[in-house]
């Protein structure tokens, strides 16, 4: 698969139901535990608790200038499990079953990766597409 956006993640900004300026956070996910799909996943339930290995704390200074999304570069600390194929951003919520998955990222510098118990480091891109663009 490629970098994408899930469906259910563009009819939310379309909507008004997701705000990239609230609280959005990354998992990491073992496909060999569970594969979203964009086209048809919507929430984080969707996503295995088997295949979430880590999680991220809020993204902090998100920005949508031009409708290209981008916020700070962000560590995960102390991640350990299995490997990590993909990473989804979605809207937290406290409720897997209302937290919007937004965006799909398997072809990124560093993917797949096997954790070792040390940090994460995800930094996004610079260029023209940062995280993505609407």
């Amino acid at each position: 698969m490629a970098n994408s956006l899930f469906s259910a993640g563009r009819a939310g900004f379309l909507l008004g139901d997701n705000d990239w300026d609230s609280d959005h956070r990354i998992v990491c996910v073992d496909e060999g535990t569970d594969t979203p799909v964009p086209a048809t996943d919507d929430f984080l339930d969707d996503i295995a608790g088997g295949a979430r290995v880590a999680v991220s704390t809020t993204l902090q200074n998100p920005t949508g200038v031009g409708g290209t999304a981008d916020a700070d570069d962000i560590t995960i600390s102390s991640v350990s499990g299995a490997t990590v194929e993909s990473l989804v951003i979605y809207q937290h919520t406290g409720t897997d079953g209302t937290s919007d998955l937004v965006v799909y990222i398997d072809t990124a510098t560093g993917l797949p990766f096997t954790p070792n118990g040390g940090n994460l480091n995800i930094t996004f891109d610079s260029g023209s597409n940062r995280i993505f663009t609407l």
